[in-house]
């Protein structure tokens, strides 16, 4: 593979008041577009004298300009990331670039792949899926709470993106159920290191664990955590492998790491 060469954008957002377009760039660093858009801007590349090894989800405070990001990983790269998810690895890291100082923060340390993130409604906190342990963490940035990191739910499978609706309810895009065999796996990291000195293709192994996982889920939480709806096609025909759910004018989009196209639905259905 060659994105460790070109890149691969992951985390994308506007700040619709300048119309600027942010991209979290896995190998690259973050990354701007004008509004008019053409050859994309690099911002910044490290943080704390650490060189980014794997970022990833994104979101924009539209009031104040403030871009959080997440960095999967000090230590391995996209490339890497099912070694990532069964290591124990927890050098991942939620980050603030503030485009006014053009300066980058570290909020948060020693996360275990963190990958989506996405702020509440009234900007008070922002959430970020913990991809291993299946669980979505709140951090709260504002209010007495403010630098609070707490658990703000425990979801059914190993979740990707996380988006935020109109109402402030949230979709998670869950790449498949945690199976058994995967759980046990991501459990015990040992045994995650002794699989990748097999002579075992990664891919080949990637799709072992989402066989026993099942198909993938689109899941909506309300603003206290709570899961409200799981839309899932147990066929997996259609959806699998989901990275993330974006609800807009009442059609949901569905995107998958694996598939090459863009799933929709209405909203009715979830």
């Amino acid at each position: 593979m060659s994105e460790h060469i070109c890149g691969r954008p992951l985390g994308l957002a506007f700040n619709k008041m300048s119309g600027h377009l942010y991209i979290a760039d896995a190998y690259l660093g973050l990354h701007m577009v004008g509004p008019e858009g053409g050859q994309a801007t690099k911002l910044v590349t490290q943080a704390q004298g650490i060189s980014f090894k794997f970022i990833n989800g994104l979101d924009i405070d539209q009031n104040s300009g403030d871009v959080y990001f997440s960095e999967s990983s000090s230590y391995f790269h996209r490339r890497n990331y099912i070694l990532l998810s069964v290591s124990g690895d927890k050098s991942g890291r939620l980050l603030k670039y503030d485009p006014k100082g053009k300066q980058v923060t570290v909020l948060v340390e020693n996360l275990r792949y963190p990958n989506g993130v996405a702020l509440s409604k009234d900007s008070n906190y922002i959430l970020i899926a913990e991809t291993p342990n299946c669980r979505i963490l709140k951090f709260w940035l504002k209010t007495s709470r403010a630098g609070i990191l707490e658990v703000f739910a425990q979801i059914p499978g190993f979740p990707d993106n996380i988006k935020r609706n109109l109402k402030g309810e949230f979709w998670v895009g869950i790449y498949s159920r945690r199976g058994r065999f995967a759980k046990w796996i991501i459990s015990n990291p040992w045994f995650g290191k002794f699989l990748f000195k097999l002579p075992v293709d990664p891919m080949r192994l990637q799709s072992v664990l989402t066989n026993w996982g099942g198909s993938g889920l689109a899941v909506k939480m309300n603003e206290e955590g709570n899961i409200v709806k799981i839309l899932e096609d147990k066929s997996r025909k259609t959806w699998r492998s989901i990275s993330e759910v974006e609800e807009r004018n009442g059609t949901l989009w569905i995107g998958s790491i694996t598939e090459p196209y863009a799933g929709m639905c209405n909203t009715s259905l979830g």
